[in-house]
């Protein structure tokens, strides 16, 4: 068998959208799913954000932010906010692909970079931005110990589920709550890796993933668009 990283590097690129949805006219974000090998397990890491920040306190969720005139392009914009956040230098990233985007609670086009990074990455989280980083098993978003399906709806008005998952660290003894687009793009991550069923429902087709995924967001782009012409 092939190592899980050769095996998930290829599954990822084939999955690679590149800039397919970079026109789209809203603002642009981008987040880094930094993915690391762990005692032979795929693991992903994941901060915790400022108790004192304005938007998300306390919440769980990538590295990444908003882009910047400088920012070539999506790619930069998640290197760049993963150096600011955790101290990650841009050149100790393997970046392997550009997912199907999302679009966060203020219309930001959200698009997740994939890289791999090396496991003796030490973060020094930026205290402004990231209270605590912490490393998971990628196979948790396919198979949970603990997770619980939201209803929820988007700012236009779309209903969906939401993916919530509660992790217990034992090394640390801490639980850490993941949901909402931190909690999508894990669990759609973790299909492209690991192509199996997940343990609860999904609304992608799992022999179809990426037309599912692109077709589910284009849904969702629609709604938002919809939204800001009535709003008009």
């Amino acid at each position: 068998r092939e190592c899980p990283k050769e095996e998930a590097r290829r599954r990822l690129r084939e999955l690679d959208v590149a800039d397919k949805f970079s026109r789209l006219p809203l603002p642009k974000a981008s987040v880094l799913l930094p993915l690391v090998v762990r005692a032979g397990r795929l693991c992903l890491l994941l901060t915790l954000r400022a108790p004192q920040l304005r938007r998300s306190p306390g919440e769980v969720c990538f590295p990444g932010g908003k882009s910047e005139e400088n920012d070539k392009d999506e790619i930069d914009t998640a290197l760049r906010e993963a150096k600011e956040e955790v101290g990650l230098p841009p050149e100790k990233v393997e970046v392997i692909c550009r997912l199907v985007p999302g679009i966060d609670k203020m219309n930001h086009l959200v698009t997740p970079v994939v890289g791999f990074i090396e496991d003796t990455f030490q973060a020094t989280p930026n205290p402004d931005e990231v209270s605590d980083v912490f490393v998971m098993p990628l196979e948790y978003f396919i198979r949970p110990l603990n997770y619980m399906a939201l209803p929820y709806k988007t700012s236009s008005g779309y209903l969906t589920w939401m993916h919530c998952f509660t992790y217990h660290d034992h090394e640390r003894n801490k639980s850490f709550k993941i949901w909402g687009l931190t909690a999508h793009f894990a669990v759609f991550l973790a299909l492209v890796v690991f192509r199996t069923k997940p343990t609860f429902e999904v609304d992608y087709d799992l022999d179809n993933l990426i037309s599912s995924a692109e077709s589910k967001f284009m849904n969702l782009y629609a709604s938002v668009n919809e939204k800001k012409k009535s709003n008009l």
